[in-house]
C-alpha cells in the first residue's frame, strides 16, 4: 500500500545558463556602487519629495501620473528606515545619514537588471534563435542610458520593466495557447499579462500605449480564435448539434477570459492602486486647496480640523463661506470688500459703483456670507431650524458688511458679455436693490433635497434676470487687488464648475447685532458630523485633478524634441561633482541608437516588400515563419511607434528619457532583423560568413563606445576638458569611423 515510497522522489529541472548568467551580469551592472553618488541627482529631487510624503502619510497631488511608480519607491525607503526627513530643495545637495540611498535606488535597478534576461526570454519566445535573444539582451545590458536611468530614484526602469513583462507574458500564454488553453500555466501568463499592464499604466500614464498594443494584439488573436474551425467544431462529428453548441461555449469561454484579465483585471488593480495610495496619505497636505471641500475634509487635520464641529444642514440664517467648484486658475471662495468698483473702466465703460465682489484666493473674514430668508429679516437661526432646500429663494448678506449680493443690468468690468455682480449699496438713485437668488442643487437626488455642507453643489440662479452666479477667473486690475472676477452669466447653458459652488465652513448664526455677529464669525462651532467621501467618490476627483491639473511647461536647459531623440543629438547632465570633474550624464550608446533606427526602417521596408509579393502569390517566407515576422513586427516595431509617435502630439516638456521605453522595443528589433537578414537574405556561405563578421564588428563597436561612455554613466572617475569634449558623440562616432572602417 505505501509501495510508492520506496523509491525516491526525484525532480528534475533545467536550467538556462545564458538566462543566469545574463541576469548576474544585468545585476552587476546596476547594483554596482549603487550608493554613489551620495547626492540628489537630477529628478530625484522630485520623486523624494513624494517619497517624504509617503514616510509622512501626507496628501500630495502629482500630475505627472499615478501612485503605483511613487509607492514602489516609498516602498524602498520604507524598507530602509527612512523617515521622510530630508528637504528636497536642491540638486546635487549631499543626502545626510538618515537617508538610505542605496535602499531608495534599488528596486528601480532591480527592474533594470531583469530587463536584460526579459529581453532574452522575448526574443526567444517570437521563435528566433538563442543567438539572436541573447543578442537582444547583451544590448540591453550595455546601452548607457539605460544603466544610467536604473542606477537612480527614477522610474523610466520600471516602466520599461513592466512593458517588457506585459509583452512576455503575453507571448507566453500565446505559446500555452497552442498547447494546453485553460491549463494552470495558461491561466497564469494570461492573468499576469493584465496586472503587468496595469502596473505599467499604474507608474506612467504612457504605460497605456504599451497597453493599448497589447490588447489590440489579442483582439486580433481573439478574432482568430472565433474563426478557429477545430474550436467551434469540437465533438460536432460524434455528437452532431450538442457538439457543435459545446464547441462555441469553448470559444465564448476563451473570449471572456480574456476580457476579464485583460480588461476587467487591470480596471481593478489601477483602483487598487489608488485605495493604497489614499489609505497611506490619509493627513493634510500642502496641496489640498487643488481638492474640493469634501475631499479636504475626508484627511485628518487641515480642513478636516476647522469643519469637524460644523453642522450638516444649511438653514436660513446660517453663516457660511462658499467655494468654487471649478476651481481654476486657483482655488477660491466668494468674497467681498468695503471697496466698490470705478466709477469710469480704463476703456471708458461705467458701472454701478456698487461694493466689489469676487473670488478670493486664502481664506479670510470677508469669506463669510449669511443665508437670509428674504421673507424676514433676522439674521440668526431657528429653534429649531429651518433648513434651505433646492428651490428655495435666498438672499447672501455679506457677514462683514452686511450689504446683500445683488446682480443687475450693468456690464461686468472684464467679461463685458456678463453682468456685473455686487453687494448693493443704495445710493438713492434710480437703480432697486435686485439680490434674490434661487438655489439649484446640482447634485439632488431628489428635488425636496436639502442644502448640504461640503456635500451639496449648488448653483445660485438670479430671480429677476435669471443669470448665474459664475467665476470668471480673470485677474482685476489693481482697483480689484488683483482678485478673480465673478459674474452673472446671463446666457449659460449646461454644467461647468464655474458656475457651481459648496459651502465649506459653516456656523448657526445666533447673534443679531452686528459686533456680536463679529466676534461669531471666529468663533468654534459644537456639532460634530462626519462627511468621510467613498472611496469612488475620492478616486473619481483625484483621477480628474491628475489628468486637469496644470503641469511647469516652460523650457528647460536639457529639454528636447522627439527628433532630437533618434539620432541622439541631446543628452541630459544629471550630477557635477562639487569638487572633482566626475559627472553622470544621460547620455545613449550612439552605435545602438543609430543602429536600432535603421534596423526599424528595414523591418518596415522589407514588410512592405513582402507584403507586395504576397498580394501577387508570391511567398518568399513560410507561412509560419511570416507569421512570426509580423508578430515579431507588430510587438517590436509597433512598440517602438506607439512609445514615440505620441509625443508629437504633446504639448509639455520633453526630455530624452522619455525616449527610452520606446528605445527598448526598437533595441529588441534590431537582432530579429540581422537573424532574418542572415538567414533569408544572405544566399551563400560565404555571404552569410561576410556578414557575420560584419556583425561581430559592428557589436564590437558598441562595446567600445558602451566603455568609453563609462565613466559618464557611472560618475566614478574624474575627467579632463579633453577626455569630456572627446566624449561627445560625434566625435565618438567620427574615431569610430577611423577606428573600424
Amino acid at each position: 500500500m505505501l509501495g510508492f515510497l520506496q523509491q525516491p522522489v526525484m525532480v528534475t529541472t533545467e536550467v538556462n545558463l545564458n538566462m543566469v548568467a545574463l541576469t548576474a551580469v544585468g545585476l552587476l551592472s546596476r547594483l554596482w556602487q549603487l550608493a554613489y553618488p551620495r547626492a540628489v541627482v537630477f529628478d530625484e529631487v522630485y520623486y523624494g519629495q513624494h517619497i517624504s510624503f509617503y514616510m509622512k502619510r501626507t496628501f500630495f497631488l502629482d500630475g505627472s501620473g499615478p501612485p503605483f511608480g511613487h509607492m514602489l519607491l516609498a516602498l524602498g525607503g520604507y524598507l530602509g528606515g527612512f523617515d521622510g526627513n530630508f528637504l528636497w530643495n536642491r540638486i546635487g545637495a549631499e543626502y545626510s545619514s538618515n537617508v538610505p540611498v542605496w535602499s531608495l535606488r534599488l528596486l528601480p535597478a532591480l527592474s533594470g537588471a531583469l530587463s536584460v534576461p526579459m529581453a532574452y526570454e522575448i526574443v526567444w519566445e517570437l521563435g528566433f534563435s538563442h543567438c539572436a535573444a541573447t543578442g537582444a539582451a547583451l544590448l540591453l545590458l550595455i546601452e548607457n542610458a539605460l544603466i544610467t536611468q536604473s542606477r537612480l530614484m527614477l522610474l523610466e526602469s520600471v516602466l520599461i520593466f513592466f512593458n517588457l513583462l506585459a509583452v512576455l507574458s503575453y507571448l507566453k500564454f500565446c505559446n500555452s495557447q497552442k498547447h494546453r488553453p485553460f491549463s494552470p500555466r495558461w491561466w497564469f501568463w494570461l492573468v499576469l499579462t493584465g496586472v503587468a499592464c496595469s502596473c505599467a499604466v499604474g507608474i506612467k500614464y504612457v504605460g497605456v500605449f504599451t497597453y493599448l498594443l497589447v490588447l489590440g494584439v489579442a483582439a486580433v488573436h481573439a478574432w482568430h480564435v472565433i474563426g478557429d474551425q477545430t474550436l467551434s467544431n469540437v465533438g460536432a462529428d460524434a455528437k452532431g448539434w450538442a457538439g457543435l453548441a459545446w464547441g462555441q461555449v469553448r470559444v465564448l469561454c476563451h473570449l471572456l477570459a480574456r476580457a476579464a484579465a485583460l480588461v476587467v483585471l487591470p480596471v481593478l488593480v489601477y483602483l487598487l492602486f489608488f485605495y493604497i495610495h489614499l489609505l497611506l496619505l490619509c493627513r493634510s497636505g500642502p496641496h489640498d486647496q487643488i481638492m474640493s471641500s469634501a475631499f479636504q475634509a475626508s484627511l485628518e487635520g487641515g480642513l478636516a480640523r476647522v469643519t469637524q464641529g460644523q453642522p450638516l444642514e444649511v438653514a436660513f440664517g446660517s453663516q457660511v463661506t462658499l467655494k468654487n467648484v471649478f476651481g481654476q486658475p486657483v482655488p477660491c471662495w466668494l468674497h467681498s470688500h468695503q471697496s466698490t468698483y470705478p466709477m469710469i473702466y480704463e476703456n471708458g465703460r461705467g458701472s454701478s459703483h456698487q461694493q466689489q465682489v469676487t473670488c478670493y484666493p486664502f481664506k479670510d473674514v470677508n469669506n463669510w456670507w449669511i443665508v437670509k430668508d428674504p421673507g424676514r429679516h433676522q439674521l440668526v437661526v431657528n429653534n429649531p431650524p429651518r433648513p434651505v432646500r433646492h428651490g428655495d429663494v435666498v438672499q447672501l448678506v455679506h457677514g462683514m458688511t452686511t450689504r446683500l449680493l445683488n446682480t443687475h443690468d450693468v456690464a461686468a468690468p472684464l467679461s463685458p458679455h456678463a453682468q456685473e455682480v455686487s453687494c448693493y449699496i443704495d445710493y438713492n438713485i434710480s437703480m432697486p436693490p435686485q439680490n434674490l437668488w434661487r438655489l439649484d442643487i446640482v447634485n439632488r437626488e431628489s428635488d425636496t433635497d436639502v442644502w448640504k455642507t461640503i456635500l451639496s453643489e449648488v448653483r445660485f440662479v438670479h430671480v429677476n434676470t435669471s443669470a448665474i452666479l459664475k467665476l470668471s477667473g480673470v485677474p482685476l486690475p489693481d482697483w480689484g487687488f488683483r482678485q478673480l472676477e465673478v459674474v452673472g452669466e446671463k446666457l449659460f447653458r449646461g454644467y461647468h464648475g464655474s458656475t457651481v459652488w459648496n459651502v465649506e465652513e459653516h456656523r448657526y448664526g445666533r447673534s443679531q447685532e452686528q459686533k456680536e455677529r463679529e466676534l461669531e464669525l471666529h468663533s468654534p462651532t459644537q456639532v460634530d458630523i462626519s462627511r468621510n467621501l467613498s472611496f469612488m467618490a475620492r478616486f473619481s476627483e483625484l483621477q480628474w485633478r491628475m489628468l486637469t491639473v496644470r503641469s511647469d511647461d516652460s523650457e528647460h536647459k536639457y529639454s528636447s524634441t522627439p527628433l532630437d531623440w533618434v539620432m541622439l543629438d541631446t543628452n541630459i547632465a544629471y550630477w557635477l561633482h562639487p569638487r572633482t570633474s566626475a559627472q553622470i550624464h544621460l547620455l545613449g550608446n550612439v552605435v545602438i541608437w543609430a543602429s536600432a533606427s535603421l534596423a526599424t526602417l528595414v523591418y518596415a521596408l522589407l514588410f512592405i516588400w513582402y507584403l507586395l509579393r504576397r498580394r501577387r502569390r508570391v511567398c518568399d517566407l513560410p507561412e509560419d515563419r511570416w507569421l512570426r515576422w509580423v508578430l515579431a513586427g507588430a510587438l517590436c516595431a509597433g512598440g517602438w511607434a506607439v512609445n514615440y509617435l505620441p509625443f508629437f502630439l504633446m504639448e509639455k516638456t520633453l526630455f530624452l528619457y522619455h525616449y527610452l521605453p520606446a528605445l527598448t522595443f526598437q533595441i529588441l528589433l534590431l537582432p530579429v532583423v540581422l537573424e532574418h537578414i542572415s538567414d533569408h537574405l544572405c544566399r551563400s556561405q560565404l555571404q552569410r560568413s561576410l556578414f557575420t563578421a560584419l556583425v561581430v564588428a559592428w557589436f564590437t563597436s558598441a562595446c567600445h563606445v558602451s566603455n568609453m561612455l563609462r565613466p559618464l554613466t557611472y560618475g566614478d572617475r574624474s575627467l579632463s576638458p579633453s577626455e569630456l569634449k572627446a566624449l561627445r558623440w560625434k566625435d565618438s562616432w567620427d574615431i569610430l569611423i577611423r577606428k573600424y572602417w
